[in-house]
């Protein structure tokens, strides 16, 4: 007859950095390269990432500084969009023009103007909601 086993479980060590620079570093060339396929510009892009359009510019140009805790979690959220609408959307071209397609989800509004609010929940709305309709995990 089987018995039960205690298992140890040793929660993980705090990590001050869920990621790390290098990781936020691809990540930014990779939301450079969704950028240009959402068609968003350089002023939509600085408030996508929280910065000022001429340092979004320059990191465009030159590649990324250091990039904050708040940033890291920005471009994130942003590759966990792309994410879920590549599951979503067998063809690429219908998840990179859903972003600026009106939805009733955001009252009328498209995800891209949601995301532009500026907030991080903002762009966490868009990212919940499509993790729900793709059936979460």
């Amino acid at each position: 007859m089987a018995m039960l086993q205690p298992i140890e479980t040793v929660p993980a060590p705090f990590r001050p950095e869920p990621m790390t620079q290098e990781e936020g570093h691809a990540m930014f060339r990779a939301a450079l390269n969704l950028f240009g396929k959402w068609g968003v510009t350089d002023e939509q892009a600085a408030v996508l990432t929280d910065m000022p359009v001429r340092s979004f510019r320059r990191w465009k140009a030159e590649g990324p500084g250091r990039i904050s805790r708040d940033g890291l979690a920005r471009l994130s959220n942003l590759m966990g969009i792309h994410k879920a609408l590549r599951i979503i959307f067998q063809e690429p071209q219908r998840g990179y023009d859903w972003i600026k397609a009106p939805n009733a989800a955001f009252e009328g509004a498209n995800a891209l103007t949601v995301m532009l609010g500026g907030e991080l929940t903002d762009i966490m709305r868009v990212r919940r909601y499509l993790d729900a309709e793709r059936g979460g995990w």
